[in-house]
């Protein structure tokens, strides 16, 4: 009886270890794959990834919560964002029976769009001041 149970045993310890190591090869695969493609320079832009990563939008789900125009060339129209932003986060209030989910969702949607046009400017002016030339502060 009991060499029947010490045979169980080590039957489902092997299941579970080969399980495991099945699986962390996978992973290990995928992460090798990734890393070739990082290294060929077919990885999307990193920036735009933890802008996603930051809010989990992307920026055309953002735009059609708050039913605004992408930003065209980094440039949006903040004053009607938060004018859209504030009606849709007024009538989702939940005191008055709206979704706090919705709500959620209106916030992050505005907080992606302002972050895609702080990104686009910290962008435009790292360009401008590599088109100038780095000219440090000199202070007498």
């Amino acid at each position: 009886m009991a060499h029947r149970i010490i045979a169980q045993i080590a039957l489902v310890g092997t299941r579970v270890v080969g399980r495991a190591f099945v699986e962390a090869w996978r992973q290990a695969n995928a992460t090798q794959k990734y890393a070739k493609a990082a290294a060929a320079g077919r990885v999307p832009d990193a920036s735009s990834n933890s802008l996603r990563a930051h809010s989990g939008l992307t920026l055309d789900e953002a735009c059609r919560i708050l039913n605004v125009k992408p930003p065209q060339g980094g440039k949006a129209d903040l004053e009607n964002v938060m004018e859209r932003f504030k009606k849709l986060f007024d009538v989702n209030e939940p005191k008055n029976g709206g979704s706090f989910y919705l709500q959620s969702k209106v916030l992050r949607a505005r907080e992606r769009i302002e972050a895609e046009v702080e990104a686009a400017a910290e962008k435009a002016a790292r360009a401008e001041e590599l088109d100038k030339g780095w000219k440090p502060k000199l202070y007498k």
